[in-house]
């Protein structure tokens, strides 16, 4: 069983998932409406990942007893100036979001919590390869240039992520 911190916590996790989903479902329009139908469909796919992340943490409390409390989704930003900008904002979103894993992290030693602990190592996992990925397509946006006409080739490239 949960404790009411962990549980609190968690439930306030499952909401900054669902807001990172509700976040990378804009920057898919915002992309779309740019003619960058690769950055759209990646950023579409990212959008998925983090509703299914909300998702596992949802399960995970029911699994161990505790009360899901769903709260109030912020609506993300709409409008960027640039591929790079929103990428730049990525990475940056996924810094954040390794420090949230990191608290509750932190949160389930000090409650002696072992399974919440052991469940959340996936997430620790998970959050080096989203802060890898955000950090590489900024530096290839930098490389070829934060051009629509130079983002053509990159775009190409993302829009093959399933």
């Amino acid at each position: 069983m949960l404790s009411k911190t962990i549980e609190e916590a968690l439930n306030k996790q499952v909401n900054r998932e669902l807001y990172s989903s509700y976040l990378y479902l804009g920057m898919s329009a915002w992309f779309e409406t740019q003619n960058l139908k690769g950055f759209a469909g990646w950023m579409m796919v990212q959008s998925g990942e983090e509703r299914n992340h909300a998702m596992k943490i949802y399960e995970y409390i029911i699994a161990r007893q505790g009360k899901v409390s769903l709260g109030e989704i912020e609506a993300p930003k709409a409008k960027w100036t640039s591929a790079g900008k929103v990428f730049e904002e990525v990475y940056a979103h996924e810094q954040k979001v390794t420090g949230m894993i990191d608290a509750l992290v932190d949160l389930a030693v000090k409650e002696k919590d072992h399974a919440t602990f052991e469940m959340l190592q996936w997430f620790v996992k998970e959050q080096v390869e989203e802060e890898a990925n955000a950090a590489t397509i900024c530096e290839k946006i930098k490389t070829v240039g934060d051009i629509p006409g130079h983002l053509f080739y990159l775009d190409h490239e993302l829009s093959k992520r399933k």
